[in-house]
């Protein structure tokens, strides 16, 4: 087993007996070479989904169900329940498929991201700098934070889609370093939260992390990628 730096993934759920298994069983495999704590918070299934858990609660360090105001509620609480330095989110139907190396020459104000494949044969090419600024530019899923970057609770829950997208804003604006790993790779179940859009909250946050001159570029951006799909982010997946 590789030592070094503990990270905590955390996945919420509600409803999500269909999908929730394989997240699990890829995190059981990658317990198998990484030092790993898992949590799952879940809020009040009724589907199955917590038998599911107790299935497998050997392998979970920690999990609860109860009810919750919304994923980013639920995200914070297993944000505030990790006990490890580097925290990682994989959704219901998430998959963990290689980690980053070497997690220890990372410091407190580190942020690590990768690859995530989405669906079969299309990759979400991650960027950072202006991008981040346009742009929710990296997928939680591959997508490593230092707790130390921000101890306290750390997505709005006035934002029903894009609170990640605004913690990635703020974690820029606080200097964090932003640090790309070529092994880190997951695969990102379709129709989750990531799938939705709301261009008018990405704009309102955007506003209030930037200003309204990045605001207004970004709403050309979205217009131009509405007109020419192909100036989205997303490239051909061909090997990981």
């Amino acid at each position: 087993m590789i030592r070094g730096p503990k990270i905590s993934v955390i996945t919420v759920v509600r409803n999500g007996a269909q999908c929730l298994e394989e997240t699990i069983l890829s995190v059981i495999e990658m317990k198998k070479t990484v030092e790993l704590d898992y949590l799952i918070i879940d809020g009040c299934s009724t589907d199955g989904t917590v038998g599911l858990i107790k299935k497998y609660s050997d392998q979970i360090s920690y999990w609860v169900s109860e009810p919750d105001s919304g994923v980013y509620d639920a995200m914070n609480k297993g944000w505030a329940a990790a006990a490890s330095s580097f925290i990682l989110f994989m959704g219901a139907g998430d998959r963990l498929i290689s980690l980053p190396e070497n997690l220890d020459q990372y410091g407190c104000n580190d942020v690590v991201y990768g690859r995530v494949i989405m669906g079969e044969k299309v990759v979400f090419s991650p960027r950072i700098g202006w991008h981040l600024k346009l742009y929710n530019s990296l997928h939680h899923q591959a997508l490593i934070v230092n707790k130390a970057c921000h101890p306290s609770a750390p997505f709005s829950t006035c934002y029903r889609i894009y609170a990640d997208f605004d913690f990635n804003q703020r974690l820029m604006k606080s200097g964090a370093r932003f640090i790309y790993s070529p092994q880190f790779i997951a695969f990102a179940h379709p129709g989750g939260i990531s799938d939705q859009h709301d261009f008018m909250e990405s704009l309102k946050i955007i506003r209030k992390n930037f200003g309204i001159l990045w605001a207004l570029m970004a709403t050309t951006a979205y217009a131009a990628m509405r007109v020419f799909p192909l100036l989205k982010r997303y490239r051909p997946f061909q090997e990981v």
